[in-house]
């Protein structure tokens, strides 16, 4: 026979059992997530010590910049974040709440610019998709269509833009010789052999990749059978670039420069393809060199592209980076992030 314990015992009986958290545990967990949340701007404050002749430079060129161009500028800067939660969507099966989802995105900018290689934004997209109860194996999936997808839909409209417009883009120094070719080839090939071995090699590697790869393909198979989810993915990844040109362009514009809209996204198109791949924060530096060059050989003056290219970072880093970061801590103290 069970003996069943009086009311009276139960309170005492489930405290002993159920798990306290020491004051000074409670204590430590605040501290981490107070810690959490000042940290982007303490990063974003050190950032700008470091490059602060970049943005004073910048910030009196835009003072003395066409004021019409530079909100056209803004707004599609604004069309770009649109742009990259739509494609963030297209890239996951179930529906994301759109408000939060621009809002994770607009932080995930801020930190993006912060960290090389976009390991900013997809870490904070990741914890963006887990809080909406996205496992890790499908949000980390999302994150791998999504990084596919982006050079994939560049390189697309690359192709539209050398086919269209053969006439107006000159390429001439700009395409590489056949020995930068063959050393970019061989450089692949190296890393996907290298991966190969270690795949074959390593068990604790192969498993867990075999399981991310079904989970990759599935989810990519289901979000294609669905046209909303091509259209956002798809659409989004192809209208990226064409934002960011056109940010560009109107830019230089207040500044007056006089290449055409044309010329200035292929310039951004074969930048970002040329030296995309190097791991700068946000791709600052090694694209920016590469633009101001591109934009040079279409005839711009150097100088003028330079202003170009140092005003558009303004513009689209330094400005939303103070919004970006408080939104960034705003999502962390709310344990959305």
């Amino acid at each position: 026979m069970t003996l069943v314990p009086p009311a009276a015992a139960l309170p005492s009986a489930l405290a002993t059992a159920a798990p306290v958290r020491s004051p000074s545990a409670a204590r430590l967990s605040r501290l981490t997530r107070h810690g959490l949340t000042a940290l982007p701007l303490l990063l974003i404050g050190g950032w700008a010590v470091v490059d602060w002749p970049s943005v004073r430079g910048g910030a009196a060129r835009l003072a003395a910049a066409d004021a019409g161009w530079l909100l056209a500028a803004l707004f599609f800067t604004c069309l770009g974040w649109l742009a990259a939660a739509l494609t963030r969507q297209g890239a996951i099966p179930e529906r994301l709440p759109p408000g939060l989802l621009i809002a994770s995105q607009f932080a995930a900018g801020a930190a993006n610019h912060v960290l090389p290689a976009s390991i900013g934004a997809h870490a904070v997209t990741l914890r963006f998709l887990q809080s909406q109860g996205i496992p890790l194996a499908r949000g980390t999936a999302s994150l791998a269509l999504y990084s596919l997808v982006k050079p994939v839909a560049k390189t697309a409209v690359l192709i539209v833009f050398l086919v269209a417009l053969p006439g107006m883009l000159h390429l001439g120094e700009l395409v590489p010789d056949d020995s930068t070719l063959l050393l970019a080839a061989a450089g692949v090939g190296v890393a996907l052999v290298v991966a190969g071995c270690l795949l074959a090699v390593v068990p604790a590697l192969r498993r867990p990749a075999v399981g991310f790869l079904r989970t990759a393909l599935t989810d990519a198979r289901l979000l294609h059978t669905r046209p909303s989810r091509v259209l956002a993915l798809w659409g989004g990844a192809a209208a990226t670039p064409l934002l960011q040109g056109s940010v560009i362009a109107t830019v230089g514009f207040s500044l007056g420069l006089q290449l055409s809209w044309a010329q200035v996204v292929f310039a951004l198109l074969i930048a970002s393809t040329a030296v995309g791949a190097v791991p700068a924060p946000g791709g600052i530096g090694p694209v920016d060199a590469a633009l101001v060059f591109t934009m040079a050989a279409f005839g711009a003056p150097v100088g003028l592209a330079t202003a170009t290219v140092i005003a558009y970072r303004v513009l689209t880093v330094w400005v939303p980076l103070l919004p970006g970061a408080l939104v960034l801590s705003a999502l962390v103290h709310r344990k959305i992030l």
